[in-house]
């Protein structure tokens, strides 16, 4: 198999410290926990910015002191997020923050509900989203919460908006998206061109299977408080490192070596370790 991906996604925008008081929220805290993930084994950082009272924000120069910080102290790769769960302001702010740079950033090719929140992505915001991220020269990572969100990205695709090969990363378990299950699983992973990527992502206490599934399936996995808050039923992870260094033992038990930045690079085809 090929060698596999962790990707942290350390804060998100709906995990609070009434979750787990060692969410990290500040620049400092974001970077640090980034770069403790990354000595753990983790390739990929997923970023969003909070300011300081713990709200999602989708200011720039928030974005750009994260962007910096974590640079300064190690290769990660950087993905950050386009998401906007529940978030008000214009489109425009959901691709803002781009301008600093990041090798990767999120892209949902549709909406959806969750609880009493909805992720608004309408056709026209979605091209343009992807018009920017190729304007950035950007690799999107293509976020996938329900199942027809994959037609979506293959007519894009088939657009010229997204070039492939593709990379997908499946999030399951969110309510109102796809259940967190093995038949789900094995449905999407069947259902994307065969010359692309994909990792593997669940909330909540379908966390850990569905990285398991992920990692004996031959693809890449992704962990973090911002998917679960806890390292076992009923014991709150102490940070974002406990997760990465328990995925990265069971790689290793498993027979998956773990890529580094560089060689996550040259899989997802981004910059020139591609």
């Amino acid at each position: 198999m090929e060698k596999m991906i962790i990707t942290a996604a350390v804060t998100g925008g709906v995990t609070s410290r009434r979750d787990n008081p060692n969410l990290p929220i500040t620049p400092d805290e974001i970077a640090n926990e980034v770069y403790e993930c990354w000595k753990a084994g983790a390739s990929i950082a997923h970023i969003h910015a909070r300011e300081n009272d713990g709200t999602p924000s989708q200011r720039v120069d928030l974005y750009q002191e994260i962007v910096e910080k974590v640079r300064e102290r190690c290769d990660v790769i950087i993905n950050l997020t386009t998401t906007g769960w529940g978030q008000k302001g214009v489109e425009a702010d959901r691709w803002n923050h781009l301008v600093s740079r990041p090798e990767m950033a999120t892209f949902t090719p549709g909406s959806m509900n969750r609880k009493d929140s909805v992720m608004i992505n309408s056709p026209a915001f979605v091209r343009r989203l992807a018009e920017k991220i190729n304007e950035y020269k950007i690799k999107p990572e293509i976020e996938i919460f329900d199942f027809g969100m994959i037609d979506q990205a293959l007519k894009l695709a088939k657009s010229g908006l997204l070039q492939e090969p593709l990379h997908f990363q499946f999030v399951l378990g969110v309510p109102g998206g796809i259940p967190a299950n093995a038949k789900n699983f094995l449905h999407l992973k069947e259902s994307i061109p065969s010359n692309s990527t994909w990792s593997i992502a669940a909330v909540g206490k379908g966390q850990l299977p569905m990285n398991l599934l992920g990692i004996i399936q031959g693809g890449h996995i992704r962990t973090g408080l911002e998917d679960n808050v806890y390292f076992k039923y009923g014991e709150l992870a102490k940070n974002n490192v406990q997760l990465v260094e328990r995925l990265a033992q069971y790689a290793a038990d498993l027979n998956r070596e773990i890529a580094t930045p560089k060689e996550a690079r040259r899989i997802l085809g981004i910059g020139d370790d591609s």
